[in-house]
């Protein structure tokens, strides 16, 4: 039974983001739980996030990426809902009550989307808006989803939920190379996963803000083919798995058909 007043635990990917976090740490509401999940930053991005909130917990992640860092948070969460936020102050941290709101009304999955009405960015640029627009009507069509806004990684689910993102073990360490999720592509793996899966997804208009300082590690060209070939992957699982479906349902040798 999901709760009508769910707590919320935030997860929050870090790499030598001190700077930002002295400003994004102090405006976020009052929540169940802050993860930082650490990327072995050389900055003295854990010791600011430890002075701005005492009670944060940190956690190292396991590999590289941004999607071995969510993993390694998501497998810490005790709340009821999950938000999935930046540390480069592009996301607005008073939309949170909104997300949380559009879960308990009755979504599993609460999808921010910076192109459906009342959302915005100032951060995105015209290369990488319109390879978002072709990788989102792409998933739309093979995926028959209806997205807006694919590559957007302000999000937020109900922890119930974790398991069916299938993302690779956090167990397997940094001598293990990355696996695949471990990258940028895992917020377009999440979506396809969850849209396949029959979930409820509700979009959530998100105003994406300029990151206050440094520069992203996210690359236009690179991480644009691994999120197309996610959605191919998933597209083909998707298929080979209806297939598998489909053979199981024909009648065999020995069963008797009513006529």
């Amino acid at each position: 039974m999901r709760s009508p007043d769910p707590r919320i635990s935030l997860v929050i990917p870090v790499l030598n983001e001190a700077r930002n976090l002295e400003v994004v740490l102090p405006s976020l509401p009052e929540v169940h739980q802050v993860i930082l999940v650490d990327g072995r930053s050389v900055d003295d991005s854990v010791e600011v996030a430890k002075r701005c909130l005492p009670d944060i917990e940190v956690v190292t992640q396991t590999r590289g990426g941004k999607g071995n860092a969510l993993a390694c948070g998501f497998a810490r969460v005790t709340g009821d809902v999950v938000v999935m936020f930046d540390a480069d102050g592009s996301a607005a941290p008073e939309e949170i009550p909104l997300f949380a709101k559009t879960l308990v009304a009755g979504a599993d999955f609460a999808k921010g989307s910076r192109f459906t009405s009342g959302g915005g960015s100032d951060d995105i640029t015209r290369l990488r808006k319109a390879g978002n627009a072709l990788l989102n009507g792409f998933t739309n069509l093979l995926l028959r989803t209806r997205f807006t806004d694919l590559c957007y990684g302000y999000n937020a689910f109900w922890s119930d939920i974790i398991p069916a993102f299938g993302l690779p073990p956090t167990e397997l360490g940094r001598e293990s190379g990355r696996q695949w999720g471990d990258g940028f592509e895992v917020e377009t793996l999440i979506n396809c996963r969850i849209a396949l899966a029959g979930m409820k997804i509700r979009e959530v208009p998100s105003f994406e803000r300029d990151r206050m300082f440094g520069t992203s590690n996210l690359d236009t060209f690179r991480d644009g083919i691994r999120m197309l070939r996610v959605i191919l992957r998933e597209y083909g699982r998707s298929w080979r798995a209806g297939r598998r479906e489909r053979e199981r349902a024909l009648p065999g040798p020995d069963t008797v058909v009513e006529s």
